[in-house]
């Protein structure tokens, strides 16, 4: 089991010397990557609106952590640009470039690119062999301004001879059969689902690895888990309950306004106060047992040996939401004796 950083919400205050200070520690201390998001006009996750431009900066913090978006909104975009930015960062790491992919799930994101939003499966799962050919070395053929039909080709060359790439799947299922027939990594979370599902769809990804012939000794299938461990576990309970009903709280809301957009109806802030707090508790006491690694090394364990039994092969460690960050760079230790135990 590997084990990386992944951050996704992110404190206004500091910016981003936290996520320096993570880098830092994760790349001495012998774990595999650090993810960053892309996120938009929401004070949730906003300081992430493009991880080449982060993940450039970070590639010249480190020396051995690989660099990795963790998520490319692909609709938003060009592909031929996403390979562009990519090899960027694969040149400024020495090689240590990887992306996930994601179709989104926010309409109003797709403000940058209105046109993307009908059809951004489609977008991001054709967008795979796009870059693929880039990364490789072969041109496309695209139209230019004039609608002529031209062939591109990437520059700079990369460093790497094939990019590692995810497909983040949560929901769907066909996203995780899609992500085995292309030969993609899976970057998925507990999002609207239990751990039983996960199971399952894990299954049928491994299914469609086998059916089109892939090698599944070498797909990752990285899982998103939010992280914060200590010694005691009453004590790791009282320090991230509050902040991490907060971020529920703040994650629901923006979910729930995704919904609204979508479909209109009741959502999450047409519940009663008590209704909603019960809701949140719940949430809380399911990812405080089984859908995080919030506990101390030993209770932790369990967890990951859950999860690895379902083919779980890294997780990331979602470490910002919202306990104080010298406590969590503090608590890095902890979380390495737990990483020790699986390296």
């Amino acid at each position: 089991m590997d084990f990386s950083l992944i951050f996704f919400s992110g404190d206004e205050k500091n910016k981003y010397r936290f996520v320096f200070d993570a880098a830092r520690y994760a790349d001495d201390n012998g774990f595999t990557a650090i993810w960053t998001p892309e996120r938009h006009f929401h004070r949730f996750g906003g300081l992430y609106p493009n991880p080449s431009v982060l993940g450039a900066a970070l590639a010249q913090a480190t020396q051995r952590l690989q660099i990795r978006a963790g998520s490319v909104i692909l609709p938003l975009h060009s592909p031929i640009r996403v390979a562009e930015e990519w090899a960027v960062v694969d040149n400024l790491s020495q090689g240590r470039a990887g992306i996930a992919l994601a179709t989104g799930f926010s309409p109003v994101d797709f403000a940058i690119n209105p046109a993307g939003w009908q059809d951004r499966r489609r977008r991001t799962f054709e967008a795979v062999e796009t870059i693929r050919e880039l990364w490789e070395g072969a041109p496309v053929s695209v139209a230019d301004g004039l609608g002529n039909h031209v062939e591109v080709e990437l520059h700079p060359q990369p460093v790497q001879p094939e990019l590692p790439i995810w497909l983040a799947c949560t929901k769907s299922p066909e996203t995780f059969e899609t992500a085995g027939r292309l030969g993609c990594n899976v970057l998925t979370a507990l999002i609207d689902m239990t751990n039983e599902e996960l199971e399952d769809k894990l299954a049928l990804y491994f299914k469609a690895l086998d059916d089109y012939g892939h090698d599944r000794e070498n797909a990752v299938v990285t899982l998103m888990l939010h992280t914060f461990i200590g010694t005691d576990l009453d004590e790791v309970r009282t320090i991230v309950r509050p902040p991490f009903t907060e971020y529920l709280r703040s994650f629901l809301t923006v979910i729930d306004s995704q919904k609204k957009n979508l479909a209109p109806g009741a959502g999450v802030r047409d519940m009663s106060r008590g209704d909603q707090e019960q809701l949140i508790d719940f949430a809380f006491e399911k990812y405080f047992t089984r859908g995080a690694l919030l506990g101390t090394p030993d209770s932790c364990a369990t967890v990951v040996d859950r999860f690895s039994g379902m083919g779980v092969t890294e997780i990331a460690c979602l470490i910002d939401f919202g306990v104080d960050e010298d406590l969590v760079v503090q608590s890095l230790s902890h979380l390495d004796a737990l990483r020790r135990r699986y390296a």
